[in-house]
C-alpha cells in the first residue's frame, strides 16, 4: 500500500514508520526537517510545512498516495486545509485525534461542573463544548493558542474523503518528548521510601499505550478498508490506577518505593486535577471490527521506557 505521512519524524510518527517499512509499504514522509531521525532506505521524504497547503499539495502529487495518515493535525486550520488539499489526490484520510475531545476531559481540569460520565468511555460519550483547551496556559507548544481536537475531527468529516479518526491515550515510550515515566519517576525518587498519595488519585485511571502498540493500531486502521468512515479508540485493555501504574514504573526501575495512600499531611505535592474524573478509553471497538491486539506487553514496555530515561 502507498501511504503519505504527515509528519513521521517525532515520537509517534518513527514507530509508524518502522512499522509500515517493516511490512513492505510504500511510504512517503512530509515533514519539516526539524527532528531528522534515520529513516528506512526504502522511504520518500519531502521537506515542507503543512501550514503551507501549496507544499503539501505538491508532494502529494508527486506521492500519488491510496491513503494519507496525518499524524499531527493540532487546528482547525491545519484540518480544513488537509480535507481540501486530499480531495481528488487520495482514498483514504487517517487522523490522529485524542482522548482530550471527551467532555470527561474538562471535568478532570477542573473547567467544568458537569458530574462524571459512566467508564469506560466509548466513541459514542460526550465530546466537549468548551473549545481550546490550552489557549492561556503555560503550554510550551506551538499551536497551543489553536489547538482543538474536536475541530480537528469536525473538518475532516466534513470533507469529501473518507476519514479514520483515531482517539489516543497517554502514550508513552522511548524518545517521549513530554517524558510521561520520566515524570513519574521523578516523583517516585523525590519521595525515596514512600509516595503517599491521596484515596481519590490512587484510585483515579488514565488510559495509556505503549508507543509501539499504539503505532501498530494506527497501522492497523490505514491499512484495513474496513476503518474508512470509522472512529475508534486506542489504548491498553485495561486503564492501571495511579497507585498501580506507579508502583509498576517503580518496580520496572528498580527503586524501592512503596504507593500508598495515607492522611492529607503524608501526601505528596500531585497535579491540580480533578481526580472523580477517570479517563478511561473503552478500546473494544477497534479490537473487534480489526482485530487489533497489541504486541508488547505493558511489563516489557515500561522496562524499556525505563532504559530509555534513565539514558536520557
Amino acid at each position: 500500500m502507498n501511504l503519505f505521512l504527515i509528519g513521521g519524524t517525532g515520537f509517534v510518527g518513527r514507530a509508524v514508520v518502522e512499522r509500515l517499512a517493516d511490512a513492505g509499504h510504500t511510504i512517503a514522509v512530509f515533514h519539516r526537517g526539524q527532528t531528522t531521525p534515520p529513516l528506512p532506505s526504502t522511504v520518500t521524504a519531502y521537506q515542507g510545512n503543512r501550514d503551507n497547503p501549496t507544499a503539501l499539495r505538491d508532494a502529494l502529487d508527486a506521492a500519488g498516495p491510496d491513503g494519507v495518515v496525518d499524524l499531527i493535525p493540532y487546528t482547525e486550520t491545519h484540518a480544513t486545509a488537509l480535507a481540501r488539499v486530499c480531495t481528488g489526490r487520495t482514498n483514504r484520510l487517517i487522523v490522529l485525534s485524542s482522548g482530550d475531545v471527551y467532555r470527561q476531559y474538562d471535568g478532570l481540569r477542573g473547567v467544568s461542573d458537569h458530574a462524571p460520565d459512566p467508564v469506560p468511555l466509548n466513541e459514542d460519550a460526550p465530546l466537549r463544548s468548551s473549545r481550546y483547551p490550552y489557549r492561556g496556559t503555560n503550554t510550551d507548544f506551538a499551536y497551543a493558542h489553536d489547538y482543538d481536537k474536536v475541530l480537528v475531527e469536525e473538518r475532516v468529516r466534513m470533507g469529501e474523503v473518507p476519514a479514520t479518526i483515531l482517539r489516543l491515550p497517554k502514550v508513552y515510550g522511548p524518545h517521549d518528548g513530554d517524558h510521561h515515566v520520566g515524570q513519574a519517576l521523578d516523583r517516585l525518587r523525590t519521595a525515596q521510601d514512600e509516595l503517599v498519595l491521596s484515596p481519590a488519585e490512587a484510585g483515579w485511571r488514565w488510559s495509556r499505550g505503549y508507543v509501539v502498540n499504539v503505532a501498530a493500531a494506527i497501522v492497523t486502521a490505514a491499512t484495513d478498508p474496513k476503518a474508512a468512515g470509522r472512529t475508534y479508540n486506542v489504548g491498553e485493555p485495561n486503564a492501571l490506577t495511579q497507585a498501580t501504574w506507579l508502583q509498576q514504573v517503580a518496580e520496572g526501575a528498580g527503586l524501592d518505593t512503596t504507593v500508598r495512600t495515607g492522611a492529607p499531611e503524608e501526601q505528596s505535592e500531585a497535579p491540580p486535577l480533578d481526580w472523580d474524573y477517570d479517563m478511561v478509553l473503552d478500546t473494544r471497538r477497534i479490537r473487534t471490527e480489526l482485530k487489533f491486539a497489541e504486541d508488547v506487553s505493558r511489563q516489557q514496555a515500561l522496562s524499556e521506557t525505563v532504559l530509555w530515561e534513565q539514558a536520557a
